[in-house]
């Protein structure tokens, strides 16, 4: 996403910023299981076992702090979302069955290059 590769527009500056997050977490050792997953709360970016792990990843990226950092702007309603439409997910059993599953926020800040990419493990609960 350096000068030479400019999304036009948000949809795919999105798919752009998941698919570098994607990259970053394959090569973390997470193996992607679903992408963009549209359930009746909210989409569901990245879904991913990371071991023993079911991991529900929101990508956030920003191109700039004008607005607050990317992490940051996984505020409470967002997270309530999100665990529901995981809950639902798991409901409908097209996942395999886990001993664990976490919650995790990959966060891009794409107003350098090459754009930094962090990633916070377990960053809330489903509570």
């Amino acid at each position: 996403m350096g000068s030479d590769q400019k999304p036009r527009d948000t949809r795919a500056l999105g798919r752009a910023g998941e698919d570098l997050a994607c990259e970053f977490l394959q090569r973390a050792g997470f193996r992607i299981l679903a992408r963009n997953v549209h359930l009746r709360y909210a989409e569901l970016d990245v879904v991913a076992l990371d071991g023993p792990t079911l991991v529900f990843v929101e990508v956030r990226l920003r191109r700039g702090a004008r607005f607050g950092g990317a992490a940051e702007s996984v505020d409470l309603r967002k997270q309530r979302r999100i665990a529901a439409a995981a809950a639902e997910l798991l409901a409908s059993r097209r996942l395999p069955r886990m001993p664990r599953v976490r919650f995790d926020v990959v966060a891009i800040d794409a107003s350098c290059a090459p754009p930094r990419v962090s990633h916070h493990r377990d960053a809330f609960s489903a509570e």
